[in-house]
């Protein structure tokens, strides 16, 4: 590379050698080199040299220094490409990618065609998504190289991601005519073709680009996508009757693709729901052991074809005995119809195969074979299944206990039993039964991970981490091993139990652990942009770019946003008191009554600090074994890795800015989860907070457009009316901040009041829905304090029989925390009195004694069946002992 700074040859062959060792990453050698260079008086300045040094000290991890010799470096020659080059790659090994283009554009200044630099640019370029500047980089590329691949293939994609599919189209077609010799099965060259037929599929051209497939057939080695592309055409052109074919030589190739059968209807316009079950029919003869043309007429049939169809694939399933059963046909049940159909059938065949061993009197009256002994189980498993599903817990665990009655050894029957206490509320039952399916196959990796989930679901986040320590790398604790492997599932489960036991800060370190799993995701990406260019996995890379720019719509990250969200609202609505502040509550005035709960919390708090503090030192040597080893495999496979901080849970618990951290979770949701009411309702309540009118205004703007019946929405109305108000008193808008408030006022509550508006909406849901009634009383609260006995009684007084568990947890725990209407302990006693008759597995509403007394009554059992088996055992050994001595009494006497 041309210096502005020159070095003699001497030293110019040395700071060759150097840029040589960079590359092969013998970075002490290359620190060697550097100092002969700089150690000559007349060259102890020089800046490509320094900066060279700093780059190759970044190589070693020794960050602060690089920056100090590159800056340096930068100072002593500010025209040197070389020198704003290598601060732009010391920014860019930082994740600084902003900074890292600015630095790349100063170094084109002075050397506008040094094709590395221009390579470094378009990658920056992409993975920032500056598709216009990626586009100019890729077009100066193709002028300086018009004859490397790469340079056609990056400047055709230039266009194709910002829309153009014209002049992409033409760029590939001209590379094309100029490639003139093209081997047999070149991969590369057929994804090329793949890829531009995908520009004419995007750009609308369907007919060219059916065109263009069939005269490129030969060279394309990927026949599979070439056929489902030419049918896909086909129909797309109204071309039916040449895809009929296609789709089903592609059904004979793999009978078990839905899309296949689909788009075969398609092909033969079948539309009648008897037509098609019967064209389903044919299937079944030509494939006998394919699920799809089963399964696939269940969704379509209705009534008594439905009846016959179900009959058919229900009795195949339960004969076969198939796991899944059930959760094949759950979508069904969606239809009451349907579900009542189905209902009906294997209550028929539970009973038919209790009698007489068939599944229909009419098999027992034509003395057809009996069914195996297994179908009554698997029956009364989907039955039980069936009842759970739809929350009929008493029926469901009656199956249940009859099916592990007859077969007790059946791992599927101990997980279902769990999940049905699950539904019905009892979360620690639930994991009992999941723990003993875990012991009887403790080899079984999703057995175990169920039982995991099933432990943090009943808060037992220790219990839950030695299960997975059985499958996780020894020598490290699971929690930190689960969070290199980036186990989303259980960090979203860790944080969601360390927020339901009001351990903030632990709650917050899983959301930000999931949130840097997604960020090192989207950095992964970086290593793709020249592969797939050179591999010629176009039409992938394409995907992979468009997955990156919509991941954090991923469920895994909406649910750690969520619940940090939550979490940092909490934190700001009732910040954490330190401990000097808690010595200081003025215990001489306080009651007896709660003085006994503050010197009971006391020793709670007490007691659980100690064995945290012990756990936590434990831990510590742990982590910091682990960390150690951790940085010394980094430093050797990745240098240029920046060192994130360690997230300390009493740090991030009592942050100052509760309020940002939480816009910083929900900026992404609002940008790629917009489609999601929660996103937009969370919003508002973190402006509410943050008393921006404007954006409060537009978080429900975009709520309504998604769901105007929501039921939270109406208090968000009604909050916002009250703080638009309450700000109207203390100051005047500006003229144009006056007008849009008033449009909307007028858009939300037209000429009626605050007031007005809730009375309205209690009117409207009184007998209806529990959850609009408990937004209204929310308002009725919100907007009169000195309701507060009206407002509660408007919930209490609601008909049980009509609410749903998650709907009666979600009021008693507002009534029994105090967030929403203050204290009102006595009302929230009233209320659990009365809901443990209508959810009497629902552990929230049961007694602590009750629960105690099970408990211990759990553990005599368990004692007094140890002791049993102890004493079987026994009896065991004396009868073998007994026929010893008689067989050695025989023995002597012959």
């Amino acid at each position: 590379m041309p210096s502005s700074d020159p070095l003699p040859p001497k030293e110019g062959a040395l700071f060759r050698k150097l840029l040589k060792c960079y590359e092969m990453k013998q970075y002490k050698n290359g620190l060697k080199l550097a100092k002969q260079i700089l150690s000559n008086p007349k060259y102890a300045e020089h800046g490509e040299t320094l900066a060279m040094k700093g780059l190759t000290l970044n190589g070693l991890g020794r960050r602060e220094e690089a920056y100090k010799y590159v800056r340096l470096g930068l100072r002593r020659d500010l025209r040197s490409h070389v020198c704003w080059h290598v601060y732009g790659l010391l920014q860019r090994s930082d994740k600084k990618y902003d900074e890292a283009i600015k630095c790349y554009r100063n170094a084109l200044k002075w050397e506008k065609d040094n094709l590395q630099i221009l390579k470094d640019l378009s990658l920056l370029q992409i993975q920032m998504r500056d598709r216009e500047g990626y586009k100019e980089t890729r077009h100066h590329l193709f002028t300086l190289r018009p004859s490397q691949h790469a340079s056609w293939i990056g400047f055709a994609m230039s266009y194709h991601l910002l829309g153009d599919y014209e002049m992409a189209n033409n760029i590939l077609d001209t590379f094309s005519q100029s490639q003139k010799s093209i081997e047999a099965h070149d991969y590369r060259h057929s994804e090329l073709l793949l890829y531009q037929n995908q520009i004419l599929i995007e750009s609308s051209h369907l007919q060219q680009a059916l065109d263009h497939l069939l005269k490129y057939e030969s060279q394309i080695v990927d026949k599979l996508a070439v056929r489902e592309t030419i049918g896909d055409l086909y129909i797309k052109l109204g071309q039916q009757e040449k895809a009929v074919p296609i789709f089903e030589a592609l059904i004979r190739r793999n009978p078990e693709n839905v899309l296949y059968y689909e788009q075969y209807m398609a092909a033969r316009r079948v539309t009648n729901s008897g037509a098609i079950v019967s064209v389903y029919r044919e299937f079944q003869e030509q494939y006998p052991r394919a699920l799809c043309p089963r399964r696939l007429p269940l969704d379509i049939a209705v009534g008594e074809e439905f009846r016959e169809v179900a009959d058919e694939y229900l009795r195949r399933g339960l004969r076969k005995g198939i796991p899944p059963l059930f959760v094949n046909v759950r979508t069904l049940h969606q239809v009451p119809e349907k579900a009542a159909i189905i209902e009906a059938l294997t209550l028929q065949y539970f009973e038919n195969l209790t009698r007489s061993g068939h599944f229909s009197r009419a098999d027992a009256d034509a003395e057809v074979p009996l069914e195996p002994a297994s179908a009554l189980v698997w029956t009364a498993l989907f039955l039980a299944q069936h009842y759970d599903y739809m929350r009929d817990t008493d029926r469901a665990l009656e199956y249940i206990n009859a099916a592990i009655d007859h077969t007790p050894t059946l791992i599927e029957l101990l997980i279902t039993k769990g999940r049905i206490f699950k539904h019905a509320g009892d979360p620690v039952e639930a994991y009992v039964w999941l723990e003993e399916a875990q012991s009887m196959d403790t080899a079984d990796r999703y057995i175990n991970s169920k039982c995991a989930k099933y432990m943090l679901r009943a808060n037992m986040v220790l219990e839950a981490e030695e299960i997975c320590a059985k499958f996780t790398r020894e020598g490290v604790s699971a929690m930190d091993n689960l969070n290199e492997m980036q186990c989303m599932w259980f960090q979203t489960e860790c944080a969601l139990a360390f927020q339901r036991m009001g351990r903030w800060g632990e709650a917050l370190k899983k959301c930000h652990e999931v949130d840097r799993h997604f960020a090192e995701i989207i950095e992964d990406q970086f290593d793709f942009h020249t592969y797939c260019m050179r591999k010629m996995t176009l039409r992938a890379y394409v995907g992979l770019l468009r997955l990156e720019d919509v991941l954090r719509r991923h469920p895994f990250y909406f649910k750690a946003a969520k619940c940090a969200i939550e979490v940092y609202i909490r934190l700001y609505d009732k910040p954490l008191a330190s401990e000097t502040t808690i010595e200081e509550i003025d215990i001489e005035n306080l009651p007896p009554s709660e003085l006994k709960k503050l010197r009971s919390k006391q020793r709670k708090a007490k007691k659980k600090a100690e064995l945290e503090s012990a756990q936590a030192a434990q831990a510590q040597v742990k982590r910091e074994q682990h960390q150690k080893s951790k940085q010394q495999a980094n430093q050797e496979t990745d240098p240029d890795a920046p060192q994130l901080d360690e997230l300390i849970p009493e740090k991030l618990e009592r942050t100052d800015e509760p309020l940002e951290k939480a816009i910083d979770f929900l900026k992404p949701l609002q940008e790629l989860a917009k489609e999601r009411i929660e996103t937009h309702l969370l919003a508002f309540e973190v402006y509410y907070r943050k008393n921006k009118l404007l954006l409060m205004l537009q978080s429900i703007r975009r709520a309504r457009a998604l769901d105007a019946t929501h039921p939270v929405l109406h208090s968000c109305i009604i909050r916002f009316m009250k703080a638009l108000e309450s700000a109207r008193q203390e100051q005047p808008f500006n003229v144009h901040v006056q007008q849009v408030l008033d449009k909307a006022t007028k858009e939300l509550i037209g000429k009626k009041t605050p007031q007005q508006l809730n009375d309205e909406f209690i009117a409207k849901h009184h007998t209806t829905s529990i959850l609009h009634l408990y937004e209204a009383a929310r308002g009725l609260y919100e907007l009169d304090a000195s309701k507060k006995a009206a407002a509660i009684k408007l919930i209490t007084d609601f008909n049980l029989s009509k609410l749903r568990l998650e709907e009666a947890t979600k009021i008693y725990t507002a009534l029994r925390d105090g967030d929403v209407f203050g204290d009102c302990e006595k009302e929230a006693d009233d209320y659990k009195l009365k809901c443990q008759e209508r959810f009497q597995y629902a552990r929230i509403f049961r007694n602590i004694e009750e629960l105690e007394a099970q408990l211990q009554e759990k553990e005599a059992a368990k004692l007094r069946a140890e002791e049993e088996q102890q004493q079987l055992n026994h009896l065991d050994s004396n009868e073998t002992a007994a026929s010893l001595g008689g067989l050695a009494s025989v023995a002597a006497a012959s």
